[in-house]
């Protein structure tokens, strides 16, 4: 897909390189000639971020030193393609192939801007949007009771059809196991439903062709009170489900128990967003309506209920947290209109009175629009490591993620937004890279593919659509991915 011959020019590539490149000057002179129209000029950098992930993501997408020196002494970045293609070809670096950073820094500078293409159509808000871990199925679910599953790898087919059961108002948040064997879905509702992907059922309807198995997180302590569930997600080890809740907890369900393992009372509102921060599951993140991000260790809990650690920063509730995989960074998606990425070596012991969530305007997220005022506010105790700001966050619990690893470094951070947009940040430097425009309504969801430049993105006006680099409509094959994998490393 990305196989450049060495006699073809940057100028005649027709690729949309990062904003910050194309007008860096440091790609041989050039510019591409399909820079994403809906971009705006790059502004200033809104920050430098000074802090050991600028380092780490530099490490991770970085090309080999022999590769990016122009003089003794004197080195160039970014490098251009058709550089790093001669420097391979050379053996600069002396290994005969790329380097992981070499292909970070080559395959991160290709965004996926092109198209879009049309992957499904529904007359319902699409809520979900999101590609397994190895992206070869894609999850897509909407308002009306609907969660499709489509195989990736051969043209998009509709793998299975899934009409929930005990529906209320929306299914709220999808998680599919590791295995890509079993995916939970949730709504306003303290039961949780998992359906079998890998049965040879394609119209998979509750209790009828096929059985959705409930799996309850309630107690007898509830008295009978019913709650929904905002967000879950499965362990990496695929055995434990984490879920975050309207009544202001969390729930980790043990799946071979069969029973909830772990009930903490975290937030003073709604849970809106949780998840693991790695592979260990012995951490999860937290996000509520209290504004406050907590960080739980689940090898400390003597004293339940009490977080390891709080981030405060979010002037408004938190929409939704994406970590880095690292048990370190994470990022998350505030109501007061911002991003932010977050250094849990940073966080207070507790929610204090030196840490108390921090409300100027009263307005409510879901019909009023930002207050004008508000927009330059910052919170007089911080604890971020760095705030981006472009997106709007309104109406329902527009998501963000960290760019792929394999592909770019993480490097980059995108979000849907509002305003029918979704948006690619510049982990370092903060600056928009590239607005992609298609939508008529808010963009809840978007995925990026673990290991192609292409981005999947839902909207409440129904569509699912896929974003690409260069972008041909087609799905990839198994084929290709062989043959793009070699080209890469080789």
């Amino acid at each position: 897909m990305l196989y450049i011959d060495h006699d073809t020019s940057i100028e005649n590539m027709g690729y949309a390189f990062s904003k910050l490149e194309i007008e860096s000057g440091l790609l041989d002179g050039s510019s591409s000639k399909n820079e994403p129209a809906s971009s705006p000029q790059l502004k200033k950098p809104p920050h430098s971020l000074d802090n050991d992930v600028a380092q780490l993501t530099k490490l991770r997408s970085a090309p080999h030193e022999n590769l990016s020196r122009v003089l003794p002494g004197k080195r160039e970045f970014p490098v251009s393609t058709v550089k790093m293609l001669a420097g391979r070809e050379a053996n600069l670096s002396g290994r005969g192939r790329f380097t992981l950073g070499d292909c970070c820094h080559v395959l991160g500078r290709y965004l996926p801007v092109n198209g879009p293409w049309a992957v499904d159509q529904m007359s319902t808000r699409a809520y979900v949007s999101q590609f397994s871990a190895d992206g070869s199925l894609l999850v897509a679910a909407f308002q009306g009771s609907q969660i499709r599953i489509y195989d990736v790898d051969r043209g998009w087919k509709v793998l299975k059809n899934i009409l929930a059961r005990s529906l209320r108002w929306t299914i709220t948040d999808t998680s599919l196991s590791p295995d890509r064997r079993h995916l939970v879905y949730a709504s306003m509702s303290p039961i949780v439903h998992i359906v079998n992907v890998g049965s040879a059922t394609k119209e998979s309807l509750a209790n009828i062709t096929e059985v959705h198995d409930g799996l309850d997180f309630s107690s007898t302590d509830d008295g009978g009170y019913s709650f929904g569930i905002f967000s879950l997600k499965f362990s990496n080890d695929g055995r434990e489900i984490v879920a975050g809740s309207s009544d202001g907890d969390i729930y980790v369900y043990d799946l071979e128990a069969k029973k909830l393992s772990l009930r903490i009372s975290a937030h003073a509102s709604d849970v809106n967003t949780v998840c693991f921060a790695d592979e260990s599951g012995r951490l999860i993140y937290s996000g509520s309506d209290d504004n406050f991000c907590k960080v739980w260790d689940r090898r400390c809990f003597r004293a339940i209920d009490k977080p390891a650690g709080v981030l405060t920063g979010h002037l408004e509730g938190i929409t939704f947290i994406d970590s880095r995989g690292d048990g370190r960074y994470l990022i998350s998606n505030g109501k007061d209109q911002a991003i932010k990425l977050w250094d849990i070596r940073k966080m207070s012991p507790n929610a204090t009175e030196d840490c108390q969530g921090h409300r100027i305007y009263d307005w409510d997220y879901r019909w009023m629009d930002y207050p004008a005022q508000a927009r330059n506010s910052k919170h007089p105790r911080d604890q971020s490591v760095a705030t981006y700001k472009g997106h709007s966050v309104l109406r329902t619990l527009i998501r963000c993620y960290f760019s792929p690893d394999y592909s770019t470094g993480q490097k980059y951070i995108y979000t849907g937004s509002h305003d029918s947009c979704i948006y690619i940040y510049d982990l370092v430097s903060g600056a928009q890279v590239a607005k992609l425009q298609h939508h008529k309504s808010t963009v809840r969801d978007c995925s990026w593919h673990p290991n192609y430049p292409m981005l999947v993105s839902s909207s409440w006006d129904g569509d699912v659509v896929k974003w690409e680099f260069p972008g041909n409509g087609e799905a990839p094959t198994p084929a290709n991915k062989k043959r793009l994998r070699r080209r890469h490393f080789y």
